[in-house]
């Protein structure tokens, strides 16, 4: 438990200022919905009119007048985005800062073997994603009552467990990268994130790329196909979760057998 406090110690600045900006913006979108919902349904035709770029975002299947629809991509898009970022950057750098700040000599040393070092700095990757969205999704409902819409609990529900499922994913992946790393490690975390995303867009647009939804885990996160059909992909999480654990795998593979410079 030691390692984890300090990890959580450590991160702790990162992760308020990262807590604080995303819940910041999906409640300012949340309280923009009753200002701009009279306008919503003009807005929904000019974008079913867009092809392919309606097609990426799902908004040909979403319709902005309702709210849960207006949710799903404006405030979906920056819980997406920025959970993403967040827990890429958490996770890329687990491993790889201790050689980068010079202070996996000190924490070596100590009688502590490498398979617990890591499993208590991948618990509190964890950790710090859980809490972050537990406190967005607490501040998204309560701003939505404060607006004095119907709260779309299960949507909501289900929208918030897929971003979090995918964050999970996310941090797996770039856990294990984390081990094989030895410098700077942020730009690649936050490339791996964009690219995923990037993937799914390709993913809605063309049907030749469909299979690009298999590989990226914000195919599974898509507020037009959780809303229209009320259930998450069961296949695409559980391959999801499958990347997640070969990450994890490799991680401990790679770091127990490392030789730290």
């Amino acid at each position: 438990m030691t390692i984890i406090k300090h990890e959580l110690r450590q991160g702790k600045k990162s992760f308020l200022i990262w807590t604080a900006s995303i819940a910041f913006f999906i409640v300012i979108c949340v309280f923009m919905f009753p200002e701009m919902k009279g306008e919503m349904d003009a807005v929904s035709d000019m974008f079913s009119s867009m092809g392919s770029f309606t097609a990426a975002f799902g908004m040909d299947r979403l319709n902005f007048g309702t709210f849960i629809g207006f949710y799903a991509i404006e405030c979906g898009n920056i819980l997406g985005l920025g959970g993403a970022f967040f827990a890429a950057l958490i996770a890329i750098g687990a491993l790889a800062k201790e050689e980068k700040d010079h202070t996996a000599e000190f924490l070596l040393s100590h009688p502590v073997s490498r398979v617990r070092v890591i499993s208590e700095k991948l618990a509190a990757v964890m950790i710090e994603i859980v809490l972050m969205n537990v406190i967005v999704y607490l501040l998204t409902i309560a701003s939505v009552a404060a607006i004095g819409e119907e709260i779309p609990w299960k949507e909501m529900g289900l929208l918030h467990l897929s971003y979090l499922l995918m964050q999970i994913e996310l941090a797996g992946i770039c856990f294990g990268a984390s081990a094989f790393l030895t410098r700077g490690s942020l730009g690649i975390g936050l490339g791996l994130a964009t690219m995923m995303y990037f993937l799914n867009i390709i993913g809605n647009i063309t049907d030749s790329a469909k299979f690009l939804k298999y590989i990226t885990p914000f195919g599974y996160t898509e507020g037009a196909d959780i809303v229209s059909e009320g259930k998450l992909d069961a296949l695409l999480i559980l391959l999801g979760m499958v990347y997640m654990a070969v990450g994890i795998a490799l991680s401990y593979l790679r770091y127990i057998k490392k030789d730290i410079k």
